[in-house]
């Protein structure tokens, strides 16, 4: 049985609480290869004004998805190579949103390892460029609704979440200072270097 998606009314609605909050739930991707199923172990947050948000100019037909209400899906072409994850976090009309850096594969492990040429558990989806190949994720799901069941959504995980770190911004040439990557301590499944994740 599939899990059940967030509420939207329990989700904050505030870009950097919002990055905590997710550390710890599930991204459920279904599609015609089955069920794939990953706990979200890294964050990144790009609050409003944030020089390196893509909202930062305003809103475009690219980036409209940022603007929706909190838990829409904004997906984007990075280096016209990866696509990246993230989730409109703020009132609906203000842009901003997290980026989902990296999951733990829980289920349909095969069909990411298909869709990652084949790579070790570790690295199926560490790093938000492999979070997206692995699961299957491409423009056509931008502006999904993350709070209803689809063919991709956000639901709550059983598991204890434990300790959270807070660190400065990876892969960035803008405001990469600011301490607002989020990471659950010590897991292997999140990207960067090792001594940021302790």
């Amino acid at each position: 049985m599939l899990p059940d998606p967030l509420a939207r009314d329990a989700l904050p609605v505030a870009t950097i609480a919002l990055a905590r909050h997710l550390l710890g739930r599930l991204v459920v991707r279904v599609d015609p290869d089955g069920v794939r199923i990953g706990r979200i172990v890294e964050t990144e947050a790009y609050p409003p004004g944030d020089p390196a948000l893509h909202a930062y100019r305003g809103m475009t037909p690219r980036n409209r998805a940022l603007f929706l209400p909190p838990g829409h899906a904004y997906v984007y072409l990075c280096y016209g190579t990866s696509f990246m994850l993230n989730v409109s976090s703020e009132a609906e009309g203000i842009g901003a949103g997290v980026l989902l850096r990296a999951l733990e594969p829980l289920e349909g492990i095969a069909a990411m390892q298909a869709a990652r040429g084949g790579r070790r558990l570790r690295d199926l989806a560490r790093g938000p460029g492999r979070l997206a190949a692995a699961l299957a994720i491409d423009r056509s799901l931008d502006s999904g609704d993350l709070c209803a069941r689809g063919p991709l959504y956000l639901a709550e995980d059983a598991a204890p979440r434990g300790a959270i770190r807070r660190t400065t911004r990876i892969g960035l040439t803008k405001a990469a200072e600011r301490r607002l990557r989020f990471v659950l301590r010590a897991s292997p499944f999140a990207s960067g270097p090792a001594a940021l994740n302790r």
